[in-house]
Formats: C-alpha cells, structure tokens, sequence
C-alpha cells in the first residue's frame, strides 16, 4: 500500500500540548489547507460545500498502545474505542467549515491539528450520506459533552 500526501494543514498550534482534542472544541479556529499544485484541479466545484472531511497522517506519532488513558476519560481503553492518535495506521479524520478557495488554499474553520500535518484525502461532507441515527456511544456517553473545555496534554507524544 502507498499513500502519499496531497498537501499540508496549517494552523495556529505548533505542538499538540495544549491544543483542541476534536473539531467540536476548535470550532472558531481557523486554518489553511495547502494542497499540492498537482492536485488543484480535483479542487473543482469544493467550494460549493460548507464543510469538509478530511483524512491526515498524524506525522508526530509514533509507536502504539493497544489500551491507552483517553483524555476524556481516566480509565485505560482498547486503542479502537478511541480517537488517541498513536495508532498502527495513525490517521485522523476532521469535518471542517469551508470558508473560502483561493486556487489550491483552502480557508477552513474548526480544526484540530498539528500546523504542518500531511493531508492524504478530502471528501465533502454530506448530511444526508454522512449523519446516522446514533443509538450509543460507548464508555464516552458520560463524558462526550466535556470536549469543548479539554485540550491535549503530553500522554500521546512520541516516546
């Protein structure tokens, strides 16, 4: 398998320490996606969505546990019940607001990310493909609604 990046993310956190652990709670920060001039034309027609679900490479990680402390919670669980980003394939998901295209940059707002990050995909978001009638949500039902307050710490950088 082979994946290369077709740009980069940019916004204003340069570590992780710190910053919003989801989407939700970076809702009013914004950030440049600079894709490659290779892929500009796959650009076409992106600016009639309001947001966008982007795939990056979580290029600081390195290395995994398969039970980690989550952030909202204090209890040890299995890696794949969690959004930690040391994983075996370390690939995170976003859903940004579009606000703007220049060319190949991209204006977005509520990202969560490392300035700098790889982008591998962007999809548009489309409420009628992507919202699902959720009927649980695991050991986070207690503590969903306490992202917007909790920012990262250091238990996920590299070792």
């Amino acid at each position: 398998m082979k994946i290369l990046p077709i740009g980069f993310i940019e916004t204003p956190f340069n570590d992780s320490v710190g910053m919003p652990i989801q989407p939700s709670g970076a809702e009013l920060v914004k950030g440049r996606i600079i894709v490659d001039e290779a892929y500009e034309q796959g650009l076409t027609d992106v600016e009639g969505f309001s947001h966008l679900i982007l795939l990056y490479y979580f290029h600081r990680s390195k290395g995994y546990d398969l039970m980690v402390k989550p952030f909202l919670d204090d209890q040890q669980r299995g890696l794949f019940s969690t959004r930690a980003p040391r994983r075996p394939n370390p690939i995170g998901i976003s859903i940004v607001r579009l606000l703007s295209r220049s060319g190949r940059i991209l204006t977005i707002q509520g990202i969560d990310v490392v300035s700098g990050t790889p982008l591998i995909d962007i999809k548009p978001y489309v409420p009628k493909f992507d919202i699902k009638d959720v009927t649980a949500s695991g050991w986070l039902e207690k503590n969903q609604n306490k992202v917007a307050s909790k920012t990262s710490d250091s238990r996920f950088v590299e070792k």
